[in-house]
Parts: C-alpha cells; structure tokens; sequence
C-alpha cells in the first residue's frame, strides 16, 4: 500500500513509452538482499531494542533519448522484514521519474514527472520504523511550442499536480498550473527567458488549511559550457489565501558547476523563496551538486544527508537555503563534501519555523581492482526557533564491498547515529550492522 502511488508514476511513464521506446531505452537494474542488526531499532532514549532486519530490494534506472518519447526513471524498492521485533513489514519506494512525448514534433508535447520517497509522520520525533510514510508527488500536463524567429520561441504550459502521504491526510492536494514563457537565444550556450506562472492548490482535508493561489514572474538565465554551467532567476512571488491574508517576496534561485580539471568538481546553488513540502519533496538537488549515495544494498544505513526537517503537511513557508558540493574523482581515491545551511519560516503557522546547518562527507578508496573501502559522515544542527528546541544528529560509519564478477558482489557496513536533544526523550544512540549480496544487470 506504501509503495502503490510511487510505483504509479513509473507505470505512467513506461506506458507512455510504448513498446517501441522500452526496445530502444536502456534499463539497467540491481537486485540485493542482506541482513541488518540495529542495537536500538526504536531509536528510543531509554529503552533500546536489539532487532534483525531482512531487506531484499532492487534498484533501477531506465533512459530512453528518442526523438518521440524522452525518459528519465530512476528508483529504488526495498522490503524490511522485521525477523526479532514487533514493528510490521514494510515497504520503501524512492523514485524519481520524468517522461516527455513529442505528440506533434516541435509544436506539442505531454509530461510526466514523480516524485517518491519516504518521510516522518511527525518531524518531531526519531525516524523510527513507526514514525514513517510513504510521500509521492505527480506532475502531468502537454505543452505548446511556438517559435517566432531563429532566436526566439515560446511555450505554454498547463499541469496538474497531486500530492500524497500514506498517513498525513493535511498534506493531500491538488493543484492546477499554468505558465507562460518567452525564450531567447543568446548564443548557442547562452538562453534568457520570461516566465509568468499562476498555481492553484486545493487541499483534500478540510482542515488542512486554506486553499490559496499562487503567481509569480522571473527572470531566468542560464549557460551550460564545457566546463561551466550556471542557472540563476530573479523575480516575484505572491501568494493570496481563500481564508484571508497575502504574502509577498521576491524570487531567487541560482545554481552554479565549475569543473577545473577531469577529476574536480565545484557546485554551489542557493534559493529565497516561497516554498511547501510537496515542492520541496518533488524538487531534485541541482545537477551541479554531487550525490554521496553509497552502492545499491546500502540504502538502509545511509551516506546522504537532507540538513533541515521539512515539516510534511500543507503550509507554505519562506525558504533560504544555501548548499555546495566539492567532489574528486581520482584512480583509487575519491571523495565528495557536502555543506549545507536551510531556514524556514511558515506562513500560517510559526510552530515549525527552522535553522539547519550541516552537510555530509563520503571517502572511497580502491584497496585492489575488486575491492572498495568507503568511510562517510554526516551531520546536522537544526534549531526550531518557536519551540526553543535544538537537535543535534550525527551518523558515521564504512563500508567493504568487493566485486566477485561482473554481475555478483557482496558488501558489509558498520554505522552509528546518535542525537543530542534538549527535548525530552528525543535523544539517542544506534549501532547498525549490514552484510548482503547484489547482482547487478
């Protein structure tokens, strides 16, 4: 039940890509399995339980590039099995999906985007087995292309847009956009635009919160050389609420990669700007910032860090975030550095106003051909302004993989947690132990 509306945008794509486009797309897919021992699974303050866990689980990615239909699909699915506690089974979907078919060539095309993932019930507490939900955002809609020179084109777009949590009804909604942008070339790597969207959401639970509407006009540029990219908006938002009040600031998002050398890379981006959960939740990290996700099979003891607690339900807030990313690539050594700053001010309901400061580090080092030793961390100071509260959270730990063959590995991890809050009962410490096999497609 978890997994089905995550599961449901990927079925939405590859049925638009017909059996024509998944002959020609390239699926690539990782099968696991392996055992976790968690010495306090509960993450409790007090009172830890000691639990195996079984998790088999897939990864897969699917990329078709055709001149009809355009794929981008990449996810992971994973059961836990609970073999010495009393948690139920259950299953975790991440996905992120998108799907463009050309219906008419360079006049009209349809979209499909989805976004899954697996959040806290209550941001509050622990990230406990009992305190978890599956999320899933769902974009679709067509969009018109016109073109009114060699240098200057435009586009019209209407999308809709639902939003769903397996346990939080206030953050259900549907929501209508429509967008209009102008396009000019520059240069051949060089674009600007002018775009002016409007956005209605309409919230499933009555007592959610007020419906509101959304516009906003910016400014876009963006440049993508060789070894230089950079994506910057300026603009302005207003949001006007069913039940009272309006809201307005300006708009501001850049993204900056530069990559010096074949082995370097640098990656900063930033954003002031109305935010909700469901945008947060359907908004990947900018190309320009390194992912430190560890091998397939590793999923359940981490190597990312999101620094911040994005509160699942459906108020807006202000969002300042600023996030960079330094990454080598060498023979037998890489690694990736991750910091991170994020603060949040909700609109309606100031109960969950934030400051996060952390960021996340991964190592790995090639003992042999077949042999990789990797060592991460992450950490996370974040602040809840109104409550007077502050969460300090760190998880370290390593990981053996070696590679039999071409298609079979095994792997093994140690990782710790543990958090420091002033809050009662919300601290803790947790061990975990993981060994398990992948084959890979």
């Amino acid at each position: 039940m978890l997994a089905r509306r995550a599961v449901a945008g990927a079925v939405l794509v590859a049925l638009a890509a017909g059996p024509t486009a998944v002959c020609a797309g390239q699926f690539d897919y990782s099968l696991y399995g392996g055992i976790e021992h968690s010495n306090n699974v509960a993450l409790s303050t007090d009172n830890p339980q000691s639990a195996n866990i079984l998790i088999p689980g897939a990864t897969f990615t699917y990329l078709q590039q055709g001149s009809t239909f355009q794929a981008n699909v990449a996810g992971t699915v994973e059961y836990h099995h609970y073999a010495t506690s009393s948690f139920d089974d259950t299953t975790q979907t991440e996905l992120a999906a998108t799907g463009n078919w050309t219906v008419v060539p360079n006049r009209l095309d349809f979209t499909v985007a989805d976004y899954a993932g697996v959040r806290p019930v209550d941001s509050l507490s622990s990230d406990a087995p009992d305190n978890q939900q599956q999320t899933n955002v769902l974009t679709l809609g067509p969009i018109l292309k016109l073109r009114f020179g060699d240098a200057m084109r435009g586009q019209v777009e209407l999308h809709y847009i639902n939003s769903y949590a397996s346990k939080v009804d206030d953050f259900n909604s549907s929501r209508g956009v429509l967008a209009g942008r102008l396009f000019r070339d520059l240069s051949p790597t060089d674009v600007v635009s002018l775009n002016v969207e409007t956005q209605r959401v309409t919230f499933q639970n009555d007592a959610a919160g007020s419906n509101y509407s959304r516009d906003e006009g910016y400014l876009r540029y963006t440049s993508q050389l060789a070894h230089f990219d950079a994506d910057v908006t300026v603009g302005y938002s207003r949001l006007d609420f069913d039940q009272g009040g309006t809201e307005s600031k300006p708009l501001l998002r850049a993204a900056v990669g530069w990559q010096p050398t074949t082995r370097s890379s640098f990656g900063i981006s930033g954003a002031y700007q109305f935010s909700d959960a469901a945008q947060d939740l359907s908004t990947p990290l900018s190309p320009f910032l390194l992912s430190t996700t560890l091998e397939p099979g590793q999923t359940s003891l981490g190597g990312t860090t999101v620094v911040g607690n994005t509160v699942v339900d459906s108020d807006v807030y202000l969002q300042r975030e600023l996030q960079a990313s330094y990454s080598y690539q060498g023979t037998r050594l890489s690694f990736t550095v991750s910091p991170m700053f994020r603060k949040l001010e909700y609109i309606n309901n100031r109960t969950f106003d934030q400051t996060g400061r952390g960021g996340s580090f991964l190592l790995t080092y090639r003992l042999q051909p077949r042999m990789d030793l990797s060592f991460f961390a992450t950490g996370e100071k974040l602040d809840y302004d109104v409550l007077d509260r502050t969460d300090k959270t760190w998880r370290y730990g390593a990981a053996f993989q070696h590679t039999l063959t071409a298609h079979w590995s095994w792997r093994a991890a140690i990782s710790h947690e543990k958090r420091d809050s002033n809050a009662a009962g919300q601290s803790y410490r947790e061990t975990e132990f993981f060994v398990g096999v992948v084959y890979r497609r």
